[in-house]
């Protein structure tokens, strides 16, 4: 987890956003799937919420000065 998170860490603010905007679409979409009864979809949808949500807190982050 530590080397992705310095992987995400070393993206440019705008890279970061359009991950961002991708990983919502995808969410999106895999929800659609899971109401539809696809459970393959379960493990999928968590680790991308995760990256999601690491993704948000370094560009809060970046927002408040705290990272570069």
């Amino acid at each position: 987890m530590k080397a992705k998170l310095e992987a995400v860490r070393q993206q440019a603010t705008e890279e970061l956003v359009k991950r961002e905007l991708e990983l919502k679409e995808s969410l999106f979409r895999l929800k659609f799937k899971k109401a539809l009864g696809d459970t393959d979809t379960v493990k999928r949808i968590r680790t991308e919420e995760k990256e999601l949500a690491r993704i948000k807190t370094l560009l809060r982050a970046r927002e408040l000065g705290i990272e570069k």
